[in-house]
């Protein structure tokens, strides 16, 4: 059981690390072509829930996230941030970058991802073998 304790709180998703870095790399790239140094946020602009999340995520998979997540109030912070957005504007201004990923497609992404480690962990017998009867 996951248990997530801020399921409606709004944040920007940040990149996981097996995420293929070329949108990223980019905007870096396009950072060390100014004449100047300067400061840049390097994000969609868009705020989804880790509800949504949890809900593509699991989704993609056939699952229902309600069944594995719970929200525990006891680990609660008492100076959560209940929203958090990036603002790409100057960055979009300034260098003309802009995000080509959508939510969506994010999640897409990620799961294929982690499903295909989970796949060569279950051959390998690895942390994932075993799970729902199969492997092990």
């Amino acid at each position: 059981m996951v248990r997530n304790t801020r399921a409606l709180a709004g944040r920007e998703i940040a990149l996981p690390p097996r995420f293929p870095q070329t949108v990223v790399v980019e905007a870096m790239w396009l950072m060390v072509q100014q004449p100047e140094p300067d400061d840049f946020v390097i994000a969609t602009g868009v705020a989804h829930s880790v509800r949504e999340l949890c809900e593509r995520a699991f989704g993609q998979v056939g699952l229902d996230y309600q069944d594995f997540v719970e929200i525990d109030p006891r680990y609660y912070r008492p100076t959560e941030v209940d929203y958090l957005l990036g603002d790409p504007s100057k960055a979009t201004k300034a260098l003309g970058w802009k995000p080509r990923t959508s939510f969506a497609e994010l999640v897409k992404i990620m799961m294929e991802s982690d499903m295909e480690l989970a796949r060569r962990e279950q051959r390998a017998g690895g942390p994932t073998a075993g799970v729902n009867g199969s492997g092990g």
